[in-house]
C-alpha cells in the first residue's frame, strides 16, 4: 500500500500537476480581474477539482490496488466513490481545476488550453482507455458502461 501511494504521489505531481497546475500558471498572463464573485467561483472550482482528483487517486490506490498511471493501472475495477456518477471523474477534476484558474486569472489562454486538453483526454479515453478496460475487465466493464455515463454526472 505504501509504494502504491508513493507511485500515486509521483504520478500526480508529474502528470496532473503539470497539466492542471504548472501549464495553466505559465499561461495566466496579466488579464484584468473579474468581479469578486467570479474570483470565488474560480477558487471553488480549483479546490473542488483538486479534491475530486485526490479522492479518485486514493480510490485507485486503496480499492483498485493500482495507481492513476496507465503503466500501473488498478487491478480491480473501481466503480464506487465518484465513479458511481461518471466514468471519468479524475479528468473532470483536473478540468475543473483548469477552468477555475481560467476564471480566477480571467485568462482566455487557460480556457482555450483547457478545451484542448479536454479534447485530447476525450480521444485518449475513447481510443485507449475504454478498449483497454473492456479487454481487461470484460462483462464487468460493459455493465458499468451501461449504468454510468462517460462524462456527464448522473445521480
Amino acid at each position: 500500500m505504501f509504494w502504491r501511494m508513493v507511485k500515486t504521489l509521483v504520478f500526480t505531481i508529474v502528470v496532473p500537476g503539470t497539466v492542471g497546475g504548472y501549464v495553466p500558471q505559465t499561461l495566466k498572463g496579466h488579464g484584468g480581474r473579474l468581479p469578486v464573485p467570479f474570483v470565488w467561483i474560480g477558487i471553488s472550482l480549483l479546490l473542488c477539482g483538486a479534491a475530486i482528483y485526490l479522492w479518485c487517486a486514493w480510490d485507485f490506490a486503496v480499492k483498485g490496488l493500482g495507481t492513476p498511471a496507465p503503466i500501473d493501472a488498478p487491478r480491480v475495477l473501481v466503480v464506487n466513490g465518484l465513479y458511481r456518477f461518471t466514468r471519468n471523474p479524475m479528468y473532470l477534476g483536473v478540468f475543473s481545476a483548469i477552468g477555475g484558474q481560467a476564471l480566477y486569472y480571467h485568462a482566455m489562454h487557460i480556457a482555450v488550453y483547457g478545451c484542448i486538453m479536454l479534447t485530447i483526454a476525450y480521444v485518449f479515453v475513447v481510443l485507449y482507455e475504454e478498449p483497454h478496460l473492456r479487454k481487461r475487465f470484460g462483462a464487468q466493464y460493459e455493465g458499468y458502461c451501461r449504468r454510468v455515463p462517460r462524462w456527464l454526472v448522473r445521480r
